[in-house]
């Protein structure tokens, strides 16, 4: 046998060996998603479905301070009542942390209250009640103008938002963490439509009233 006839022989051979290989990794990439699908199919892992039950208004006052420059500061002090649904009866969700805050137009007036975690089983009702409150919010200047007109209007609207991260099982199987992000809008009736033009000025008992449950936006 000639030199140049083992060397055509073990490249055809590398080759075999190549395809081989390639065939073999294709298959279990091919396996993989096979089985990913199935276990897709039968579980249909879904977004839990939060609701904003009710928001009470212990405080809520704008203040202004003169020292050279006029800053306006927020003072907040509320409780949000918030049910956490897992809509799956097949699979579990482990909530390891969650934080929730209130926002108004995108700043954060409340600091973050952490929630105790806990294990949803399907289909479980989990409720929350948790105290939200900052003291001494620097409020923008445009932010301090809207807040007052707001009031004054006789409706304002805030964000109740949780933030956190999430597991679900199912069986034996636990999945990595997803980022939890949920965001409840919360209409707030400021002394019964009439605002501080009313004979209840000045806040007090009542004085925000949460107009009714609503459903929350849920991204995973």
């Amino acid at each position: 046998m000639s030199i140049k006839h083992c060397e055509q022989h073990k490249d055809c051979e590398r080759q075999r060996l190549y395809r081989r290989c390639c065939a073999a990794i294709f298959g279990i990439i091919l396996l993989l998603l096979l089985i990913v699908l199935i276990v897709w199919l039968i579980l249909r892992p879904t977004k839990p479905r939060f609701y904003l039950n009710d928001v009470t208004v212990v405080c809520l006052n704008v203040s202004t301070s003169s020292a050279g420059y006029s800053y306006s500061y927020l003072a907040v002090t509320m409780q949000a009542t918030i049910t956490a649904r897992n809509a799956n009866d097949r699979v579990g969700i482990y909530y390891d942390r969650a934080d929730v805050y209130a926002e108004y137009k995108g700043l954060r007036i409340t600091v973050p209250t952490a929630l105790p975690p806990v294990y949803q089983g399907h289909p479980d009702l989990t409720v929350w009640s948790p105290f939200l409150s900052g003291n001494n919010v620097q409020l923008p200047p445009y932010l301090a103008v809207s807040i007052t007109q707001d009031e004054t209007a006789g409706y304002l609207l805030v964000t109740i938002r949780v933030d956190g991260w999430i597991r679900y099982k199912a069986g034996a199987f636990i999945t990595s963490h997803y980022h939890l992000r949920v965001r409840c809008p919360a209409l707030l009736i400021v002394n019964d439509g009439r605002g501080s033009y009313g004979s209840n000025t000045g806040g007090g008992d009542g004085y925000f009233k949460f107009q009714r449950a609503a459903a929350c936006v849920v991204d995973i």
